[in-house]
């Protein structure tokens, strides 16, 4: 998973130049049928009952970080797509992209399809 450069500048500029940066109290995934990249972009699928879902991270150790419980998204109404990409956003809807990734498998979701990350399958690393 990488940084966004919204979030790479914000830490750089909070580490280095002691610039304020308020993290978000909770983060939100959410899921995209097209690539992510760097600028926060990408679609993200919408209608047909998604929603992104709020996510915990268990303490960090050894520079990486992953979700402290399984995170389940709604039952699909309708098709949502091939979803590719998924992304730490800083809020329930809008907000900025924190960081992103392609999935190891493309999973594409139909009408009552349910899509999940079990506990500790969202890993978040620093190299």
């Amino acid at each position: 998973m990488s940084f966004t450069t919204f979030l790479e500048n914000e830490v750089l500029d909070h580490v280095f130049r002691n610039a304020a940066y308020t993290p978000p109290s909770t983060v939100y995934i959410g899921l995209y049928t097209s690539a992510t990249g760097a600028g926060g972009t990408g679609t993200e699928v919408s209608g047909n009952g998604y929603t992104r879902k709020a996510m915990a991270f268990d303490a960090s150790s050894g520079g990486a970080i992953d979700n402290t419980s399984a995170v389940e998204f709604p039952t699909a109404t309708g098709t949502w797509g091939t979803i590719t990409h998924t992304a730490v956003l800083d809020a329930a809807s809008g907000g900025n992209m924190l960081a992103e990734t392609a999935l190891t498998a493309s999973k594409p979701i139909a009408s009552g399809d349910v899509f999940r990350f079990q506990a500790g399958e969202f890993d978040i690393t620093l190299t």
